[in-house]
């Protein structure tokens, strides 16, 4: 036996035994935390904005009062068709540059750092977030998850091609500790919390 065979043999012979469930998280006082609040303050403590809406009609209303009318606004949710185009998902990709506002919905949100799950199943195409000037993302209230452990547990074994987390516009600050916005991703994010 070669020493590799060896030191590969008794590390496969002293592995940890393992441990099919997770600890609680009881500890955490879960119960204890204004979800909504939460979200509400880490987002626009990234520079993300948020609205608390009750109708897709209310989003129509904020779209039409802070974004230009003659600027090209591409989004998968049908309901939104009289203010944003729908028939875009199969264009290339490159045919998405000149998009100012996309509209998606997210499956859910994450309290703790205010970051939204989204899945191909619901982007149209997975570069719809990263290419637009602006982001929009409307996720319903009761979807808002105190911390990242519940996120994953929701996730779990979900069948999906490609998902992301998205938390606020895009930004770095890694050049002369200079902040930039858009750098990688939409300049502005505004979350419409749907009740």
């Amino acid at each position: 036996m070669s020493s590799r065979d060896s030191i590969l043999s008794k590390i496969k012979n002293n592995q940890p035994t393992s441990v099919n469930e997770l600890p609680s998280l009881s500890f955490l006082g879960l119960d204890k935390i204004d979800v909504i609040e939460t979200y509400k303050t880490v987002l626009k403590g990234i520079g993300g904005f948020c609205e608390e809406v009750s109708s897709l009609d209310e989003v129509k209303a904020y779209i039409a009062a802070h974004y230009p009318s003659d600027k090209r606004k591409i989004t998968t949710i049908q309901e939104l068709a009289d203010i944003a185009e729908t028939e875009w998902t199969n264009d290339d990709p490159h045919s998405l540059q000149n998009v100012e506002l996309a509209i998606v919905k997210a499956h859910f949100g994450v309290a703790e750092n205010s970051a939204l799950w989204v899945t191909d199943a619901i982007l149209g195409q997975r570069v719809s977030p990263f290419i637009p000037q602006y982001l929009s993302i409307i996720v319903n209230k009761k979807d808002i998850l105190p911390f990242m452990q519940q996120a994953y547990e929701r996730i779990g074994d979900l069948d999906y091609g490609f998902g992301t987390f998205i938390a606020g516009p895009s930004k770095t600050a890694d050049i002369e500790q200079s902040l930039v916005l858009g750098a990688h991703g939409a300049r502005g994010l505004t979350v419409f919390l749907m009740n």
